[in-house]
């Protein structure tokens, strides 16, 4: 760890496994934690802000008998600060379903050397670091991410799946019809088309999924801990949603809109990796998922019937 105090706000019960790991982590002499301990969830939340933590543990065994809607209850009181749930081995399963209700990560009792502990950390604010970089990163014209911001959140999004065992759902845009619309209404109406696909889109995922314009005429979006059977639901929204807009837009000319969705899957072979996004448009969207045991999805796609596009993301 590096050698600015580090602040650990920590609930923990028994006998205090996870302070004793701590504290041979970072020995009292080099003052480099901050550590607040609390007995309870209540404290814990109540303390939050006093100890404005750059690192959350909590302890399970605390969370009795709704372990889950207390993991959830902790995140939404400091989503920006990383949660790390510890637990008795007979409660692994639990502990990793706290996962997807916001903690990043999850140690077992009796395995929490120093050793493991600061391995885990360091992924943690690693991890904080990233989501503060991400601001820099964004489009001025549709708020959305850039395609290096997209890459970045994407790589760190693919490599939490690749440890979780979890599903990625990635849907690619291209607008085919940018430069007819500037050519005929002008630059304004471009921005605008643009501007209105950014907010169709941010309205279709969650605020932990990754929405980017990648290039002039398209955007991605990467669904994190989706589930598969729900790729047709989120399809038929963003369709829905994207006819919508096609009507209001009817005067200043429809934007042609191709839609291609993909996913990786709990279970693939192989690791999944972002790259090469945008570079040579949606066909290219399956490079996304090289290597990966991806389900091919035939998105429907152009808001024009008469220009429906066939594209997919295919096995490679």
């Amino acid at each position: 760890m590096n050698t600015r105090n580090l602040r650990i706000l920590l609930a923990e019960g028994g006998h205090g496994e996870a302070a004793e790991s701590l504290r041979a982590l970072f020995p009292e002499d080099q003052r480099r934690l901050e550590l607040t301990i609390v007995p309870t969830i209540s404290t814990l939340l109540s303390t939050i802000r006093a100890a404005n933590p750059e690192m959350i543990l909590l302890d399970l065994a605390l969370t009795r008998p709704e372990p889950l809607e207390a993991v959830r209850c902790v995140h939404r009181a400091a989503p920006e600060v990383p949660l790390i749930v510890f637990a008795d081995a007979a409660d692994k399963d639990r502990a990793a379903q706290c996962l997807r209700e916001g903690a990043l990560d999850y140690l077992l009792k009796g395995y929490m050397d120093p050793q493991t502990l600061d391995r885990v950390l360091r992924v943690a604010l690693a991890q904080n670091s990233l989501e503060g970089l991400t601001v820099l990163l964004r489009d001025p014209l549709t708020g959305l991410y850039i395609r290096e911001g997209f890459l970045t959140l994407g790589a760190h999004a693919t490599e939490t799946a690749n440890r979780k065992h979890s599903t990625l759902i990635l849907l690619c845009v291209r607008i085919g019809n940018l430069e007819a619309m500037h050519k005929e209404f002008g630059k304004q109406a471009v921005e605008s088309g643009l501007r209105s696909v950014a907010s169709v889109l941010k309205s279709c995922f969650r605020p932990t999924d990754v929405v980017a314009r990648i290039g002039g005429s398209q955007c991605a979006a990467l669904a994190v801990d989706a589930i598969e059977p729900s790729g047709p639901v989120l399809r038929q929204r963003v369709e829905k949603r994207f006819a919508a807009l096609h009507r209001d837009m009817a005067t200043e000319g429809p934007l042609e809109l191709r839609i291609s969705m993909g996913f990786w899957s709990t279970g693939a072979e192989t690791v999944l990796r972002i790259s090469g996004l945008g570079r040579s448009g949606i066909a290219d969207g399956a490079a996304c998922f090289r290597g990966a045991r991806c389900t091919e999805d035939r998105c429907a796609a152009a808001l024009k019937p008469q220009e429906r596009s066939r594209r997919f993301l295919a096995r490679t």
